[in-house]
């Protein structure tokens, strides 16, 4: 037996932050060397950060990073250890991976395969390395080989496969298996999207069997950048065999995953596999160095999934959890000392409320009050809390903002939710400020405004007058403002810019609403494992949705006014994501929602359609929020569309013209 131990890093790196990821780099490589890991992959990109986007064409930057590396890599004496870090070469900038063992630097892996689609944009700032393609790099005075090349030290061979290269049917490790690869690291700075970790699973385990070898996968962890939310997969698989699982959705800086792993048994394999069929010639690309691992002693690994992890309202569960980390995360790294919330007693604001809550109680749970204290140094008024309950007290402040269209049970279920999470309450009455403008307006154009002439203004001046004074009570604490607009709304443009739309971040823009109903049930009744459920949900979810800017005897409903969320979501991701036009979209409805008339769905996809078009410039405004899903409507990341356009006129027209649909509608009149 050959025996060595080997890990992957999830770090939780910020970008352009030098001092911080050079610290989190040196702790990984320090725990690592203690834990008596020889060989350690860190995360993609790792040095810079991977967020850095149009700052990685900075040549200061470039230089920073290659200054950077020289001086962490003298820290790996003893170790193997590859960083992801930026490389101009030929006036190209290119995504590699650097190896260094022993103090010193042996080479650079070029990725080959760049993530263009969705919300990554790296064709935008680097180059795809060419197959079978070597090269020298020079770098403080001496040349490096990078490219298409592996590493061979102390006899044990090493290549990779760099986050997307491993995503696309031409992986690289296909031709490292042909030279009889030992190991293949693959540094990841892989978004979180439901149910993607699955998928990551397979293609390690896949790797390791289909290449006959060891496959370590490090993934970034955390909110590294705003946007984009890293969940920490650490994965070690061998030949089909999953060896180790890290924590995913950590708190910590960083988390450390290891295997003790035996060269000879994937080697073994190989040599008894009759399909296993290596080029003979010496490869090219190999770089060799000495190298001297350490005895060991074997130790069978065994991995189990996360409690969690089991399959039972497992979105949910990943949901709150991702939404918490990332939520934490931008908190600190904004240097935002709370979150401010208008809680209406509504589901989107009592969703973002209870986020707020259970991020600090995981946060609290893993790195207990003085840990949550440390991330927040700028922060004075956290320095006395000395529990879950007092953080929240000082952190979330919640206020409700009624006007005479509100309701008691409204108001009623924002006080019991606020105390019930431990929030700081206050109520706002607006309804003077409404009047105001009202009256304002009315004497400015000569004739009174009515709710049969004047219906939108009414009603957004209410959203608008509330968004002022939960401003102010944000730049008086320092804490940042949570718009609560959500997914579904962000698509028809159901809500008020600079009203309901106000804050520095949306965090729950990124999921529809019909989900959302669906995890605030499960939020009331069962709750994240190891936290439960929050009860004073129920005020909230005995009521149906509403915006209640309309007066009472109007009984507003969001349903009411555009369509059932269920047929609403339907047909975001039928015409958005699928990009199916409205004749198409009206053929999935009919088959997936026969409660509703052929023209009962004719309407709804109408509707949609021309809101959608209509409302582009609301989205191209909407504060930052979180990716989610493998699809969003951000057109910062993931979904472009025109601000001005024709609006679908004739492939409306189209649809109505269906043999079902033969009379005008209302809607084209």
């Amino acid at each position: 037996m050959r025996l060595i131990k080997v890990g992957a890093a999830a770090l939780n790196q910020l970008p352009l932050d030098w001092e911080g990821n050079r610290a989190r780099i040196l702790r990984a490589i320090s725990e690592a060397r203690a834990q008596g890991i020889t060989l350690l992959c860190l995360p993609e990109l790792c040095v810079t950060g991977y967020g850095c986007e149009d700052a990685f064409h900075s040549p200061g930057v470039q230089e920073e990073a290659l200054a950077l590396l020289q001086d962490i890599v003298a820290h790996t004496q003893g170790m193997i250890v590859s960083f992801g870090v930026p490389v101009l070469h030929h006036n190209a900038l290119y995504n590699t991976a650097c190896v260094a063992a022993d103090g010193r630097i042996l080479g650079f892996t070029a990725k080959r395969h760049l993530a263009g689609d969705g919300i990554h944009y790296e064709p935008r700032w680097f180059k795809p390395w060419p197959d079978s393609v070597r090269a020298e790099v020079e770098l403080g005075g001496k040349r490096y080989p990078i490219g298409d090349i592996f590493f061979e030290l102390g006899g044990i061979s090493i290549g990779f496969e760099i986050c997307e290269d491993a995503w696309v049917a031409k992986r690289p490790g296909a031709a490292l298996s042909l030279v009889g690869i030992d190991l293949i690291l693959n540094p990841s700075a892989s978004h979180f999207a439901f149910g993607k970790h699955e998928v990551r699973k397979r293609f390690v385990l896949e790797g390791s069997r289909a290449f006959g070898c060891t496959y370590v996968y490090a993934n970034l962890l955390g909110n590294e950048a705003g946007r984009v939310i890293y969940d920490g997969d650490a994965l070690i698989a061998q030949g089909g065999r999953q060896l180790a699982q890290g924590r995913r959705f950590s708190f910590a800086d960083l988390q450390l995953t290891s295997a003790v792993v035996d060269i000879d048994a994937t080697r073994t394999s190989q040599a008894r596999s009759a399909s296993f069929r290596p080029d003979p010639r010496d490869p090219p690309g190999r770089v060799a160095a000495p190298f001297s691992f350490p005895e060991i002693s074997f130790v069978e690994s065994s991995f189990t999934e996360e409690p969690w992890c089991d399959g039972a309202n497992e979105k949910e569960e990943e949901f709150t959890r991702a939404e918490s980390l990332a939520l934490f995360d931008y908190l600190r790294k904004s240097r935002s000392e709370g979150a401010v919330v208008s809680l209406s007693g509504g589901a989107d604001s009592a969703a973002t409320a209870s986020l707020v809550r259970l991020a600090i109680n995981f946060a609290v749970e893993e790195l207990g009050v003085s840990g949550v204290r440390a991330r927040f140094p700028f922060a004075p008024r956290l320095a006395d809390a000395a529990s879950a309950d007092q953080l929240c007290a000082r952190m979330l402040l919640c206020v409700y903002q009624a006007t005479r269209n509100s309701s008691s049970v409204t108001q009623e279920a924002a006080r019991s939710l606020a105390t019930a999470l431990g929030a700081e309450f206050l109520v706002f009455d607006v309804d003077p400020l409404v009047t105001a403008y009202t009256q304002m307006v009315s004497s400015a154009i000569g004739r009174p405004l009515t709710w049969e002439r004047d219906d939108l203004a009414l009603q957004n001046i209410q959203a608008r007058v509330r968004a002022p004074g939960v401003w102010m009570l944000a730049n008086l604490r320092n804490s940042l403002l949570l718009s609560t607009s959500n997914r579904s709304e962000a698509a028809v443009g159901y809500a008020t810019m600079d009203g309901d739309t106000s804050g520095g971040l949306a965090p729950i823009a990124g999921i529809d609403k019909n989900f959302l109903r669906r995890f605030l049930r499960w939020l009331e009744k069962e709750g994240p494992r190891g936290l439960g459920p929050i009860p004073a949900l129920s005020a909230v979810n005995a009521q149906q949705p509403g915006p209640e800017l309309r007066p009472r005897e109007a009984e507003q409903t969001g349903e009411k006014d555009l369509m059932p969320y269920d047929v609403l979501d339907a047909v975001e991701r039928a015409a958005i994501r699928d990009k199916l036009l409205p004749v198409d979209v009206f053929r999935v409805l009919s088959a997936n929602f026969p409660m509703h008339t052929p023209r009962e769905l004719a309407t709804f996809i109408d509707r949609f359609f021309r809101l959608w078009c209509r409302n582009q410039w609301k989205r191209e405004r909407y504060a930052p929020s979180f990716h989610l899903d493998d699809e969003n409507l951000d057109p910062k990341t993931w979904c472009r569309f025109p601000i001005l356009s024709a609006g679908f006129t004739v492939e409306l027209k189209q649809m109505w013209s269906l043999p079902d649909l033969r009379e005008t509608s209302l809607e084209q009149t």
